[in-house]
């Protein structure tokens, strides 16, 4: 069963970018300058899967008859001939994955408004349908049935827009059958390896259950409850499908991999676990019937196998491609092919086919071939302690050529806020450190990976503590002399908008401008107009952001709408007319809010996105006007 995971709960996206420095670099010769499209068009070729049998090669390319929209293509391996499936024109498509040794799905959406479909197409191009034809449905994927070449396992929220149900797909002819209604308050589903509806997540908001049911012709039954605080999350049943295994923070404050015993509903075996960070992700072998290793973050990615074979192929590819992060992105059902992508701070990333038998290893793609590694810039990983005594780990990326003093910094926090930054290229980063910035990346409390108590300390925190972990990072820049005081410019997109309003508005001598991209302006209005697929998670929401009523001061208090008397630096806002997320109004109202006080505002709004700009020209409009604008302000 693949994991496919379109979009999460309050998952936001957070960016930069900015222009060139005055007097930062030291040896200007050093830094080349390269234009923005360079850091933002799409690949030539990218996301590169096999076919389950091995025979076919696909990947995503732009179109360049389609406005260079990325687009699905296949080969096979014995042939040369591409075919392309897909001729998307209006937006390119969000992803794709095999359902059979003929046949492609694909999952897309109209202007960024998350109504996702998913619709299907043969490696001749035949047979394309909208497999989830319904108005303002969002699909999700509960199983893709690898073993079942005909079927898959999708939620629809046809019948309820707050929930979804779960049905068993065709995937030639779109029959669907309902395979279980959801009662009201399902939030997940799951499968066991012959594909049967086993596992039901409950949520009320604030408490969340386990459902199990043997076989699908009896009712689920409750086995575990647990306030959100804690997560007993499951992953895969065993491979004879009696029990589960889980990452699990029940018994210790990072979450763990157990197994779990779905009769009693308690985790046993202790699988593994890391004494710095949560571990999420178990990987596993369906063709040897093994659990091959786990994968975990801190700084940056680290892997514990347990399978000698799955060791030893890790181990090879390291020694044939040194110096980069190698990352197994897909294997052949035989697992005698793979596709295999590396990428590091300042590679893009290069995709290859690796023929295991063979040991014979073939580059397909370098996502960013006209970018040279050597003018990028190294990401550094930082830690600092907040006033509060919390060590804050972060990211800090100082231009080429800077003897890394004194310098005008972008300080760039996450969205979410429930997520986390990671090492590793990012083209932001990139763009703003060739323009003469330091980028300043933090995972301040709240984000995801560091355990629950370090999670639990953003609860009720946005624009106080949360905020607090920012500045102090700021501060922490100015005391190390990396940073010039009076060049300080934050930029986010999400919660990193709302962050870049928070600290304009409560910390207004501490920039000297701000990029709000899709940001919240009022936890007010934002709480209001939340999508209707989140609606199972409000209480939850209450707790980690505040009730409108009962906190209602606190949420006043931190609300940047109620407080714009207080920015008094340039501020230029960015704003997707689809976003179901952050909606246009929470960016309009500042907008107009700041222009009756006489305040002009730099207002971008594209019509056909939604929460952060997904086609190419509009990205280069985006990048294009912030560079400008922060040219203007911190040089």
């Amino acid at each position: 069963m693949k994991n496919i995971i379109l979009f999460n709960f309050l998952l936001i996206l957070g960016a930069c970018s900015m222009t060139n420095s005055n007097n930062s670099i030291n040896d200007s010769s050093d830094l080349k300058s390269i234009p923005l499209e360079d850091f933002f068009k799409n690949p030539e070729k990218s996301s590169f899967q096999l076919s389950p049998g091995g025979g076919f090669i696909s990947y995503m390319k732009p179109w360049v008859e389609g406005n260079r929209r990325m687009n699905i293509f296949v080969k096979s391996m014995t042939e040369d001939t591409e075919i392309q499936l897909t001729k998307e024109k209006d937006r390119g498509l969000y992803g794709y994955f095999w359902l059979s040794e003929s046949r492609i799905a694909y999952v897309k959406d109209e202007g960024g408004d998350e109504n996702i479909h998913i619709f299907a197409v043969d490696v001749d191009g035949g047979n394309e349908i909208d497999l989830t034809p319904f108005d303002n449905i969002k699909a999700e994927i509960i199983d893709d049935l690898e073993d079942d070449p005909i079927h898959m396992v999708i939620g629809l929220n046809k019948r309820d827009a707050r929930i979804h149900d779960a049905y068993r797909l065709n995937v030639n002819t779109g029959e669907m059958t309902l395979i279980a209604e959801n009662p009201g308050n399902i939030s997940s589903w799951m499968t066991d390896n012959k594909g049967q509806l086993r596992i039901a997540s409950t949520s009320d908001g604030v408490n969340e259950s386990l459902l199990y049911r043997n076989n699908e012709s009896e009712e689920f039954k409750t086995i575990l409850t647990t306030n959100f605080k804690e997560s007993v999350s499951p992953l895969y049943f065993t491979f004879d499908d009696k029990e589960l295994y889980v990452s699990s923070n029940r018994y210790s404050d990072k979450s763990s991999i157990y197994k779990f015993d779905l009769k009693d509903g308690k985790e046993t075996d202790l699988v593994f676990q890391h004494p710095e960070v949560d571990v999420y992700n178990l990987m596993r072998s369906n063709k040897r019937k093994v659990i091959t290793g786990v994968s975990f973050y801190t700084d940056k990615r680290g892997y514990e196998f347990f399978d000698d074979w799955r060791s030893d192929l890790q181990s090879n590819l390291e020694k044939k491609l040194p110096g980069v992060e190698v990352r197994l992105s897909d294997l052949s059902k035989d697992e005698t092919k793979a596709i295999v992508v590396t990428f590091s701070d300042r590679s893009g990333g290069i995709y290859y086919y690796y023929d295991i038998e063979k040991d014979m290893l073939k580059e397909l793609a370098n996502l960013k071939p006209w970018l040279d590694p050597n003018q990028m810039a190294e990401m550094k990983s930082i830690k600092y302690i907040s006033r509060d005594g919390l060590t804050i780990n972060g990211y800090l990326t100082i231009p080429v050529g800077s003897d890394g003093k004194n310098l005008p910094v972008v300080v760039n926090p996450h969205g979410g806020p429930w997520a986390r930054d990671y090492w590793g290229f990012n083209s932001e980063i990139q763009y703003l450190a060739n323009k003469g910035y330091a980028v300043f990346q933090m995972n301040f409390r709240g984000s995801t990976g560091y355990g629950k108590e370090f999670f639990e300390k953003s609860f009720k925190q946005w624009g106080k503590t949360m905020q607090d972990d920012i500045t102090d990072g700021v501060y922490w820049l100015i005391d190390e002399g990396i940073a010039d005081p009076k060049r300080i410019a934050i930029y986010g997109a999400s919660y990193g908008g709302y962050a870049t309003l928070a600290g304009l508005t409560f910390t207004p001598d501490l920039y000297a401008c701000g990029v709000d991209y899709v940001g919240v302006s009022s936890l007010f209005t934002f709480q209001e107009t939340i999508p209707p697929y989140w609606e199972l998670w409000r209480e939850m929401m209450y707790e980690m952001v505040g009730h409108p009523e009962k906190d209602k001061e606190l949420l006043a208090s931190a609300s940047p709408l109620l407080h714009i008397d207080n920015i008094k630096v340039p501020l230029f806002i960015a704003q997707g007319a689809n976003d179901p997320r952050v909606k246009k109004s929470e960016s309009d109202q500042i907008v107009e809010a700041l222009k009756a006080k006489g305040v002009d505002v730099p207002y971008m709004v594209k019509d056909n996105e939604g929460h952060g700009f997904y086609n190419e020209e509009n990205r280069f409009d985006f990048y294009r006007e912030m560079g400008a604008f922060l040219d203007k302000h911190l040089k």
